[in-house]
């Protein structure tokens, strides 16, 4: 049983207590309980950390296939991060079918929640690191190929609308049970808009990889912000200048979700490593290109995410909130995100500042 003064009910913390058994929370109660002495007395117990846009962490990457794919797994879950999906870059279809082959059996056995398709459905104007080369329309056959997959498999994919066939694909992935976020894209206001009319429900990591919001141009940006599009958000205060994440985790609590962004050098340190084939650089714990310089993804966990959250003026319970109950909700993952009766036994004690204190189941 953990019993704590500060559990994360439905958006606020109080004292409760929680049972666990097979895995799973049989029991979850307000309040104190028989006298017994809280396991976390001074800490806040919330769901395990839900990462829907990881591309690897520990020296590994999910485009090398399970063995690698369980390092970047095992990485993560010791700072928090419980559930997560395999990000991955920009490649052929043909290189994308091989890689989501390997990563199978991690999703049968739910060791990883699914697969997101970063790529290549991108725009070469906001390619950031992704390969050039690669860059592809998201054309009839391409599509099928991905959507004859098994259900649940791939459950994600970004894609730039104003590419050729970009509207009808939004339209047919999401058809076969794909989210779709609107991201890597040069796309204006207007069709952005039409991007998520058509059945986009996410943002990949917004502001980076589109066009700025300017006063006689607003874009994609403004497009997102007045949908009701799940916004993802790198919380590094490299992608995005911390005031500003953190005004848009206050204003839309409801729709922010918290991603990393990982590359393989996340939960490790400075050096040279690879993206999607690409040569990276880390320094001072920023991945950038060593080629362009463009940043390349980030080498934060979502235990980093919340904690810089939390120190730039964001509450707990919404910073936590934004790496659990929504980033579940955006992908439609029922059995996490949440402490209560059923769901998977991912329970984390967090200090007051969103700093990890434990696993502790």
């Amino acid at each position: 049983m953990i019993i704590a003064g500060n559990l994360l009910f439905e958006g606020a913390f109080e004292p409760g207590w929680l049972e666990c058994a097979d895995s799973r929370i049989t029991r979850v109660g307000r309040g104190r309980f028989d006298g017994t002495p809280d396991l976390a007395p001074e800490g806040f117990v919330v769901p395990g950390f839900v990462d829907v846009h990881s591309h690897g962490g520990g020296g590994a990457a999910f485009t090398e296939g399970a063995d690698a794919a369980r390092t970047a797994l095992a990485a993560h879950r010791a700072h928090g991060t419980t559930t997560m999906i395999a990000s991955l870059v920009t490649a052929t279809i043909g290189e994308l079918l091989q890689q989501v082959e390997a990563l199978v059996p991690l999703v049968v056995s739910g060791e990883l929640a699914g697969i997101h398709l970063e790529g290549p459905w991108i725009s070469p104007q906001q390619k950031g690191a992704h390969d050039p080369g690669k860059l592809a329309a998201p054309l009839d056959d391409a599509v099928t190929a991905i959507t004859s997959l098994p259900p649940g498999l791939v459950r994600m994919a970004t894609l730039a609308p104003e590419l050729p066939g970009g509207l009808a694909a939004i339209r047919r992935l999401r058809a076969a049970g794909i989210v779709v976020a609107l991201g890597h894209t040069a796309a204006d206001y207007t069709l952005a808009r039409r991007g998520f009319s058509v059945g986009a429900s996410g943002v990949t990591h917004l502001f980076n990889a589109m066009p700025d919001l300017l006063k006689r141009d607003p874009g994609p940006v403004l497009a997102a912000l007045e949908s009701d599009a799940w916004l993802e958000l790198i919380f590094d205060g490299h992608h995005v200048a911390a005031p500003l994440a953190a005004f848009i985790c206050r204003r839309y609590a409801e729709r922010v979700v918290l991603i990393t962004d990982a590359m393989a050098a996340a939960c490790l340190g400075d050096g040279d490593y690879t993206l999607g084939g690409l040569p990276v650089r880390v320094a001072g714990g920023v991945a950038r290109l060593t080629t362009t310089g463009a940043l390349a993804g980030s080498t934060i966990t979502l235990a980093h995410a919340v904690a810089n959250a939390v120190a730039a003026g964001v509450e707990l319970a919404a910073a936590v909130r934004c790496a659990t109950a929504n980033a579940a909700a955006y992908l439609g993952i029922s059995n996490v995100g949440r402490l209560r009766a059923g769901n998977l036994a991912n329970v984390l004690e967090l200090d007051a500042s969103g700093r990890l204190l434990r696993v502790l189941a």
